[in-house]
């Protein structure tokens, strides 16, 4: 990380002030209580998830809600939700979102070893929450998309530390809870972490199968929710869908070569992805890059992807800003997010049903970015080939990092 006073990294890594923290905190706390204010049972999609196990406690099948789309180990871990009035939980759901994309930030910023102190921590959050129109939305939603959010930085933070099993429990325990990170299997596949990954499969697995037995419609998910998933006909869902494979068909491209084309893409993402895990640069570096590089592959033809779906990879590769190689320091990457403004009215895009197109953009652009900056690879501040060991070789460089950060 490069942290010398002529480096804006010197200046980021530096001690906030405390008006940045008091006007990070009023802008965090405004945002929750506008949303308790304005939405009732914790956000529209949060609301599916509860009455999902609800209509379960009452003797139903989550499935018969076409909109349930996820794994049965999320009914049981909504129960919880479920028996409280909708009152209490537009409450407490939209600061409990709050809170836990917060932590996914200070987890990437741990990750790449800046101090949770430092100007960049309550900066970026501040630009995510003020600059990045998902984020609000994602709170108002109250989707849970924020345990992705959340359990890929703290999932990546310890596997910087060579504490990959516990790594792909975390992962594992969020796909029992939301399919989101499932493609990341492919980065223990790449890093050749096989109890890992035997981890991350067989927690999903074990919940999900339990769950399973204990509802009235055991293949649900198999027999109602995928094959939902796979037509994609929904269109109302459609509307709002990011991927190329829902945009292109809106915009006249017939869907077999809209959803081939999608595929091409998302494949040349995932080879990119392959080669940033096994090209130069700060571990922490290349576990960020080649993660989101995964999960944006995985986002081009995923049924449905939501503009929201990019928290899960964004504060990752923000958090990256002081390394100098980083793809945050890349015009593109900046330029895709511009689409993501809040306020900012689009011409022929002013309708609320016609803003997956902007998100199309935001979505293929910064793909694009990350798989061209995966391949060109990223080097260390001195130029070599940066940390590729595991815990032995990456300490001392850790320490020196530290060291510098400490030093400024």
């Amino acid at each position: 990380m490069a942290t010398g006073k002529s480096d804006i990294s010197g200046w980021l890594v530096r001690p906030a002030g405390g008006h940045l923290w008091a006007g990070l905190v009023a802008l965090l706390g405004a945002l929750a209580a506008h949303t308790v204010r304005v939405t009732s049972g914790g956000g529209m999609d949060n609301a599916i998830v509860v009455d999902a196990a609800r209509t379960w406690l009452a003797g139903g099948s989550p499935y018969d809600d076409p909109h349930f789309l996820y794994l049965p180990s999320a009914v049981l871990a909504a129960v919880p939700q479920a028996l409280l009035p909708r009152s209490v939980l537009g409450v407490l759901v939209p600061p409990a979102v709050t809170a836990a994309l917060a932590l996914g930030w200070a987890c990437a910023l741990r990750l790449h070893r800046v101090p949770l102190h430092s100007r960049l921590a309550a900066l970026g959050l501040l630009g995510l929450a003020v600059g990045f129109a998902p984020f609000g939305q994602l709170v108002r939603l109250g989707n849970w998309t924020v345990t992705a959010a959340l359990a890929l930085p703290l999932c990546l933070l310890l596997a910087s530390r060579g504490r990959w099993v516990a790594a792909g429990a975390v992962v594992g325990v969020a796909v029992a809870l939301k399919p989101l990170l499932a493609p990341m299997a492919l980065l223990f596949l790449f890093a050749r972490r096989w109890r890992a990954l035997a981890v991350l499969v067989l927690v999903p697995a074990a919940a999900s199968a339990s769950a399973a037995l204990l509802l009235p419609d055991p293949a649900g998910f198999l027999t109602r929710t995928l094959p939902f998933l796979l037509r994609g006909d929904d269109a109302f869902v459609r509307l709002y869908e990011a991927s190329p494979t829902a945009v292109l068909p809106r915009l006249g491209v017939p869907e077999a070569p809209a959803g081939l084309l999608a595929l091409l893409a998302a494949a040349a993402g995932v080879v990119c992805a392959y080669r940033r895990w096994h090209g130069p640069g700060p571990v922490p570096l290349r576990l960020a890059e080649t993660s989101a590089g995964l999960m944006l592959s995985a986002f081009l033809v995923s049924r449905p992807s939501y503009n929201h779906y990019l928290l899960v990879v964004l504060p990752l590769l923000l958090a990256g800003l002081p390394y100098a190689g980083a793809v945050a320091r890349r015009p593109w990457f900046w330029l895709a997010l511009v689409p993501q403004l809040p306020g900012v009215t689009w011409p022929w895009l002013e309708s609320g049903r016609r803003r997956a197109f902007r998100d199309a953009v935001t979505l293929c652009v910064l793909a694009a970015t990350v798989g061209r900056h995966c391949v060109r690879g990223a080097r260390g501040p001195d130029g070599g080939d940066g940390e590729h060991g595991e815990d032995a070789k990456r300490r001392p460089a850790a320490k020196g990092r530290r060291a510098a950060v400490e030093s400024v």
